[in-house]
């Protein structure tokens, strides 16, 4: 009797004792984190789906004159799709490895094709 009738609570908040610097430290940590981010994501690409939706019905609907009547909708899902999906984490490119981090100090240092080459192993 003490619950509200048709709300649920969901603890949207990363987790506390997660430490970015060192995110081995804590296992569970780790892990609930990666849920976390694998969470947010998903919620992303179905706000995305539904505006998608929303903008198919205002073509529909609207016809010859969809250019200005859902020009709104279009930059609002063009928005919603920028930096979403898998492997678009947002992290700097140094942080996703050795290899990448090789590549940006040899694009950076103006070397030739052969050294990139050579730091790929052949697969340029």
């Amino acid at each position: 009797m003490g619950r509200k009738k048709g709300y649920v609570e969901f603890d949207e908040s990363p987790p506390d004792d997660f430490d970015p610097e060192n995110p081995y430290k804590d296992p569970v940590a780790f892990l609930e984190m990666r849920e976390h981010i694998v969470r947010e994501k998903w919620i992303q690409i179905e706000k995305a789906k539904i505006i998608r939706e929303k903008l198919r019905w205002c073509y529909r609907i609207e016809g010859v004159n969809h250019l200005q009547k859902c020009r709104h909708l279009v930059q609002q899902y063009l928005d919603s799709t920028r930096g979403i999906g898998w492997g678009k984490d947002g992290r700097h490119p140094s942080l996703h490895g050795r290899l990448i981090t090789k590549l940006i100090i040899l694009l950076k240092s103006n070397t030739r094709r052969s050294a990139y080459v050579g730091v790929l192993g052949g697969h340029l």
